[in-house]
């Protein structure tokens, strides 16, 4: 780290890093003190039981296997009351062999046509349904987990344990599966977890464990372990324990997963559909039961669903969030730094590697290695992209890497480092490195939770030479009745990660604020949130750039579910180079404040139709603004649901008018959980592109899959030619994962 204060910014920096430390040395004082921080909890446990050869997955847990296991029942509502009795009753039990684990649920329900289902999708949304999620944490580090949740038709839904509890990274997915049955008395669930499909702590006998169940008609949560509302379900920390479990046997712990394409293509409305068949082959091969070694040859994102279309009133790059399988396996182990981000600066960003402007380059080979040693994670990257043309230009083979090693410390907190490699324009002397620290407990003052986190980096190239280094902290308070934070950062003007996403540079950011959330005894109000927060953003070495402060006077969650919000935010923009906000439409320089209004409600998803309406106002850019934003979800029944998004922008400047519309529309046929038909309509009057991505998705097997993709894309020019193709695609894709 010494490379960093060689750098013209040495002092700030320096002062930054004595201040943590100061911060740092008085909190590990409170770590030993039982007044700022609690006593160890003690965590429930219950015992699981054996499975059979007998066993038969169908969803009605009528097998001798359940009538013998221990069952688990002491569960109490975490809302609308905390520590409260459910209004249903709710069994769970625990199978295990050495090679499968194996969770039944009973649900039991006196109004069983009330429950609320309407998904069949894998990876669809559920949170707003009744459902169940269990996480688990099988190196009882309590900081990671896997997350299984299920609904009553069999929609399937996982992720990773995010930023120690606090999020999910809902784009993982592992190879397990689901049924369900609705009786009379309810709804009943079977999850299967092949041993093989997630990592674990050789040795153990137990896994941290808990179980949440959601009554959506009553908007009722209730939870086994951790049921307090300042803790996060996915808080493994807090989570209670599974015993008797046996030795896992992975096998030889081999996955070959190869997949057949057929990929045709046309360009243009005169062009010839060129028909191009290929393969390829990814592999993992477990070191032991906690680290994974992948391999991918000539890797094929094909079935990836397109990205939801954005509109852009900023000067700053959109984000769009990663999507491919291969990048998403590990993830967790790749996080960095607590309080960065996409408004600040994400290390690593996957999707530098293999896309550039929305154009797919093509993956080699790659190679990577995660996994847990003790109290240490780790992941390695290594990614060989194809050359390729951009923009008339050629861009040779390369290749990137990425390498982070994170060390769990007192209890619940965490040390690590960070350092890539490599660029995708193939541009010399490429790298970054960086180390962080996050302290957190779930039990500051007896029961909160607390964080605080600094960070720092440097990157370097041979066509950088001013301040390379970034770095930051934040100190966050998140609970239920007061969640409170502050974030700092400082981006170096030349601060450019090859394989980082920074949206500013040269730039010191403030945010501070909290909500204030009191839950009235009224009996129509559930929760109010007030909210304030304020960004203060200014140049290094310059005047300042842009602040909001966004209040919300109201914010009300109804005991209906639906919530109603107005919000008032002041802001200023600082334009010292001029932009292109729209085509035609250029703000100039000049210091600009303006105020934004905005009304917005959302109707609750347990209705068959719900959504959500979202009204901008006020100035803007010494003109007016008005943006309008409606999302509708319409699940006439289980087999169809349709989703609609739509934006307008109505812009009256002094620099000239624009109007901006996105619309959306997605179609799914839900025929069962394991098959689904699903087709995603867009169009923006920026780019004028109507596309259409239409998908079928067939799991003919837990291990094997097929996708039957269609793209359209064609340009409206208006009256000179209103309809013309861009390109066509028809692709097939099949795979299955072959296991020893």
């Amino acid at each position: 780290m010494s490379i960093l204060f060689k750098t013209q910014t040495a002092v700030p920096t320096k002062k930054l890093f004595n201040a943590l430390r100061l911060f740092v040395f008085v909190l590990l004082e409170l770590v030993i003190s039982p007044e700022g921080f609690g006593q160890q909890i003690q965590r429930p446990e219950f015992r699981s039981g054996d499975l059979t050869d007998a066993f038969n997955f169908d969803g009605a847990l009528s097998e001798s296997d359940w009538a013998n296991a221990p069952t688990l029942n002491e569960l109490k509502t975490t809302v609308p009351e905390e520590g409260g009795v459910p209004s249903q009753s709710t069994i769970l039990q625990f199978l295990t062999d050495t090679r499968t684990v194996v969770i039944g649920i009973r649900c039991n329900d006196t109004n069983p046509d009330g429950i609320i289902r309407f998904s069949k999708l894998r990876d669809a949304d559920i949170s707003e349904e009744d459902h169940v999620k269990i996480v688990i944490d099988p190196f009882l580090d309590g900081q990671s987990g896997y997350i299984l949740a299920v609904n009553p038709l069999a929609a399937r839904y996982d992720a990773l344990v995010s930023n120690r509890g606090e999020s999910e990274n809902e784009d993982w997915d592992a190879v397990w599966d689901a049924k369900t049955q609705i009786t009379e008395e309810g709804w009943t669930a079977e999850i299967v977890l092949p041993i093989q499909s997630i990592a674990f702590k050789k040795g153990l006998t137990k896994w941290g464990f808990n179980v949440e169940r959601r009554i959506q008609r009553n908007l009722e949560t209730i939870r086994w372990a951790n049921v307090k509302r300042d803790q996060f379900f996915a808080q493994t920390s807090r989570a209670g324990l599974v015993t008797g479990l046996p030795k896992f046997n992975y096998g030889v712990g081999l996955n070959v997963r190869p997949s057949l394409i057929a990929n045709a293509n046309q360009f243009g409305a005169n062009g010839a559909m060129v028909v191009d068949p290929n393969y390829s082959l990814d592999a993992n091969q477990r070191i032991g039961p906690n680290v994974l070694a992948t391999f991918t040859v000539n890797t094929d994102f094909g079935e990836t669903e397109v990205d939801t279309r954005q509109t852009n009133l900023t000067r700053f790059p959109l984000f769009f969030p990663e999507k491919r399988t291969f990048f998403l396996e590990g993830s967790d182990i790749f996080e960095f730094g607590f309080g960065t981000g996409r408004s600040t600066v994400l290390p690593f960003f996957s999707r530098r590697i293999g896309l550039r402007n929305n154009v797919q380059i093509p993956v080699i080979a790659g190679t990577k290695l995660n996994g847990r040693i003790g109290k240490t994670a780790f992941g390695a990257l290594g990614i060989r992209t194809n050359d390729f043309d951009l923009n008339n230009e050629n861009f040779g083979a390369t290749n990137m890497g990425v390498v982070r090693v994170r060390r769990n410390v007192l209890k619940e907190s965490s040390v690590g480092i960070i350092a890539s490699s490599g660029d995708p324009l193939g541009r010399e002397g490429s790298f970054m490195t960086g180390a962080d620290f996050t302290f957190q407990t779930t039990r500051f003052n007896g029961d909160k939770n607390f964080l605080v986190g600094g960070w720092a980096l440097f990157t370097d190239r041979a066509d950088l030479s001013g301040d390379r280094s970034a770095a930051g902290f934040k100190i966050d308070y998140p609970n239920d009745r007061w969640d409170i934070a502050l974030t700092y950062a400082r981006i170096g003007e030349d601060f450019d990660p090859s394989l980082g996403f920074v949206p500013r540079r040269g730039v010191n950011s403030y945010r501070i604020g909290g909500t204030f959330a009191p839950r009235p005894k009224a009996p129509w109000l559930r929760q109010m949130f007030n909210q304030l927060f304020i960004t203060y953003i200014n140049n290094i070495s310059g005047p300042w750039q842009s602040y909001s402060v966004f209040t919300a006077p109201i914010n009300w969650r109804l005991e209906s579910g639906d919530r109603i919000e107005a919000n008032i935010r002041p802001v200023g923009e600082n334009i010292v180079q001029p932009f292109e906000i729209s085509d035609g439409v250029t703000i100039p320089v000049g210091e600009y404040n303006f105020m934004r209004y905005r009304l917005e409600g959302e109707f609750a998803r347990k209705r068959r139709l719900s959504g959500q309406a979202t009204w901008w106002f006020g100035s803007f850019y010494d003109g007016n603004l008005d943006e309008f934003e409606l999302t509708l979800n319409w699940n006439p029944s289980a087999l169809l649901a349709f989703e609609f998004n739509g934006l307008h922008n109505r812009a009256r400047l002094p620099f000239g008018d624009f109007n901006q519309t996105l619309a959306g529309l997605r179609v799914r046929f839900n025929v069962t959980s394991n098959l689904q038909l699903n087709s995603y309509l867009q169009y923006d009057t920026d780019s004028r592109v109507l596309g259409l991505n239409a998908r079928i998705h067939w799991i003919f097997s837990p291990l094997g899959d097929v996708f039957l993709v269609y793209n359209n894309n064609t340009f409206n020019g208006l009256n000179q030619q209103p309809w013309t193709l861009q390109n066509r695609q028809l692709l097939l894709k099949v795979r299955y994962n072959f296991r020893l």
